[in-house]
């Protein structure tokens, strides 16, 4: 056997030059128009030709507790793997890959599916032998599979089916389909939303976009907990996004989406509003908040305060042309915005859970996780636990971590 081969049948079965950019263009020509429910045997195909052997393919489940398998023939389907104690969990959250050595020798590998940066899940197998070379390509195969699934799943209930632990409400149906991705981070800014209860979500929801150098936020709570509330939330996205993309400023989105709502549902429904612009470049950040609790501001893993400034009525009310504020953040700054159901849960006859005891777990939310995605998932659940399990209301939160210019990174040390 020549020098650098392996034993047939052992890890990678061709090193051969140019081996790995042939694999992924293969999967990547044969998933075109290949029927969503043979996604799954191709990805375990095409990662037994890299040596791999049971592949399992887990999918974050919408209340971010689990990675639930996906079916599918030639994968392994087991239970549910808890994202907060698990190797798929800390693969997940980390999006980096974890490596687990066997007795034998061999290597069970987590890898994260990125698309982009939001994580749609991890990819599992099972490797004889690793090198530096394998896990080169398998991270690029592990990119592909999550562009694959993401693309699919438009097409297919599959996934969907997949992430489900629990009956969802139509309204929150609605709402899950009316949401950006979860997550998005570039070298400037990181952003992260949770919802919850997230199978009986109703009125809240939130949209971003960053256009150029500018991060554009909305966050809205419409009035009521039901399919009403869901369908003011939808109109009021809707009209958010074509006012935003209209390129007119936050006043004229206001009235554009108070218009809306107003002219759809009558003068006795409404909705809070939160919007924002960011600009990455400089850090300025300028906001309208229409009836909407204020953001807080953490900066040094602490709370400085709520970025207090003139409100006007909620969306649907026909407030006054509103004044916008302004902060000017510093590389670092968090700003966390949040639905009033976040501190206004109580239990009958007893005070509201309320802002400072928010703060308190904010701040403990800064040493418990690390990066937004997994600082805003964490405070969700701790909430949840501080408040009792009680979520009469639905509760959103909505994380924006900004890091600096562009310059600011080119510039710093390596």
């Amino acid at each position: 056997m020549a020098e650098g081969e392996r034993e047939p049948g052992r890890g990678m079965v061709d090193r051969s030059e140019g081996f790995g950019e042939r694999l992924l263009g293969v999967l990547l020509d044969r998933a075109h128009e290949m029927p969503p429910q043979l996604i799954a045997p191709l990805i375990a195909e095409e990662v037994a030709g890299v040596g791999g052997r049971d592949v399992s393919i887990l999918l974050q489940d919408y209340a971010q507790l689990v990675l639930a398998p996906l079916p599918g023939r030639r994968l392994v389907v087991a239970g549910p793997e808890l994202i907060s104690d698990s190797h798929a969990g800390e693969a997940f959250l980390t999006a980096a890959p974890v490596e687990v050595a066997h007795d034998d020798g061999s290597v069970r590998m987590y890898l994260p599916l990125l698309d982009g940066s939001d994580q749609v899940g991890v990819m599992v197998l099972t490797l004889d032998t690793v090198d530096d070379d394998d896990r080169r390509l398998l991270r690029r195969l592990a990119s592909l599979v999550a562009d694959i699934l993401v693309t699919k799943h438009t097409y297919t209930d599959q996934f969907f089916q997949a992430r489900r632990r629990e009956p969802m409400s139509v309204a929150a149906e609605i709402q899950w389909s009316l949401l950006p991705p979860l997550a998005m981070s570039v070298p400037q800014l990181s952003v992260a939303g949770i919802l919850e209860p997230a199978y009986r979500i109703a009125g809240d929801s939130f949209d971003y976009a960053l256009n150029e150098s500018v991060l554009h936020v909305a966050m809205i709570d419409a009035m009521g907990h039901d399919l009403g509330a869901a369908a003011m939330a939808t109109i009021a996205i809707g009209a958010y996004r074509h006012a935003r993309r209209a390129d007119v400023d936050l006043a004229e989105i206001y009235a554009f989406m108070d218009r809306a709502i107003a002219g759809q549902f009558g003068p006795d429904r409404f909705v809070t509003a939160q919007m924002m612009r960011l600009d990455t470049a400089t850090g300025r950040l300028q906001w309208v908040n229409a009836g909407h609790p204020a953001p807080l501001l953490i900066r040094d893993g602490r709370v400085l305060h709520p970025l207090e400034g003139p409100t006007t009525l909620p969306v649907g009310f026909g407030g006054e042309q509103p004044r916008m504020s302004e902060h000017q953040l510093q590389p670092g700054d968090r700003l966390l915005c949040y639905t009033d159901g976040v501190i206004e849960e109580h239990v009958a006859g007893q005070e509201p859970f309320g802002e400072e005891q928010l703060i308190r777990c904010v701040e403990r939310m800064m040493h418990q996780a690390s990066g937004v995605r997994a600082e805003v998932r964490w405070l969700s659940h701790r909430l949840l636990e501080e408040r009792g399990g009680l979520t009469s209301d639905d509760a959103t939160l909505f994380l924006i971590e900004w890091r600096g210019s562009a310059a600011d990174h080119l510039a710093a040390p390596r």
